[in-house]
């Protein structure tokens, strides 16, 4: 009787998380369908009444933002207690730091967990296989990695493309007779992000006290760039023997503008083989889904039989070294 009880109990708290599931997805959707509308249509009138008030959004944002990224580490949290002593928490904090991301690295490794371990024995509960349902949980956590990763590199390639016009600029006002803080503060106000937030928070480091050399160290630490390095270096040489700083930027503009020009003829001329790679990734995932609909007997073997199992893991790990194979080929470095 209880057997059967606890049975008659399982069948009803599936069959409520079959309609309680999609509701809840659907509603979520349309709240974030919601928030997008909303903020799209108030961000340019937000913008605009901040510009009359004559308010200094940036300054505000960046100031903030260094005061949370300082008192980040010692918050105390649970998470930070949980996660935060394991070595790679401050690798993914500096990846959330260089993709503008004001995330806390053990949150967010707390809730991507808790997220996936409740979707993995949701879809258990739901019957679903165990290997499709570990599968599952294991994209919620890989997933937003991705995203995040590839946000940071949008983003240092943007920043890396802002360079020149900074170096630029920053040797002008060195010659109108402005200070290297004063060039660090012209290009904070005048370049759009994410160059201006960089150096925003260098303006401010050196405005709360820090040395300017230290604050430019800490950028190019926090960037992780070659050409920031260089530019470090010349002011770490410049600030200790004297020289012509000026002079010095307008050279490592030179130097970087030739270089971004090579790497887009690089880009251009391996986007073939980044384009057959792409094409050898994603053909036989097509010709697996093509065959469940024509021939599901045919295709279901991989899905339901151990040995199939198998078959399509060693596959899908195969692909992913192809995919991995092609990427490092053609990524050359200029």
């Amino acid at each position: 009787m209880v057997r059967i009880a606890m049975i008659s109990i399982l069948a009803n708290t599936t069959e409520l998380l079959v309609y309680a599931l999609p509701t809840i997805g659907l509603m979520l959707l349309f709240y974030g369908i919601y928030q997008v509308i909303v903020e799209s249509k108030t961000s340019s009138r937000k913008k605009m009444h901040d510009r009359l008030r004559g308010e200094t959004s940036q300054s505000e944002a960046v100031t903030e933002s260094i005061l949370r990224r300082s008192a980040r580490g010692n918050s105390g949290s649970l998470a930070d207690m949980a996660i935060g002593k394991f070595k790679f928490v401050p690798k993914l904090q500096t990846l959330l730091d260089q993709a503008d991301l004001d995330w806390s690295a053990s949150q967010t490794m707390l809730n991507l967990g808790g997220l996936s371990l409740l979707v993995t024995i949701g879809l258990w509960i739901l019957q679903v296989g165990a290997v499709t349902a570990i599968a599952c949980g294991a994209a919620l956590i890989v997933l937003p990695l991705l995203w995040i990763n590839m946000r940071r590199r949008r983003r240092l390639t943007k920043l890396a493309n802002q360079l020149p016009d900074v170096f630029e600029m920053m040797s002008q006002a060195l010659r109108a007779g402005h200070s290297l803080a004063g060039a660090i503060q012209l290009v904070y106000e005048q370049m759009p992000p994410p160059i201006a937030t960089e150096f925003a928070q260098v303006y401010h480091e050196q405005n709360l006290g820090v040395k300017v050399e230290e604050a430019l160290r800490s950028m190019a630490h926090r960037v992780d760039s070659l050409d920031i390095r260089f530019f470090v270096t010349a002011v770490m040489i410049q600030r200790q023997t004297g020289g012509d700083l000026a002079e010095v930027l307008d050279n490592i503009s030179t130097v970087i503008r030739g270089r971004i020009e090579l790497a887009g003829l690089v880009r251009g001329l391996t986007a073939e083989g980044r384009l057959s790679g792409w094409v050898l990734f994603a053909l036989p995932g097509i010709v697996f889904f093509a065959s469940m609909i024509l021939n599901p007997e045919y295709a279901n073997v991989l899905l339901e039989d151990s040995r199939g199992q198998v078959m399509l893991m060693i596959a899908v790990g195969m692909q992913l070294m192809g995919i991995a194979m092609i990427r490092w080929i053609v990524n050359i470095k200029v």
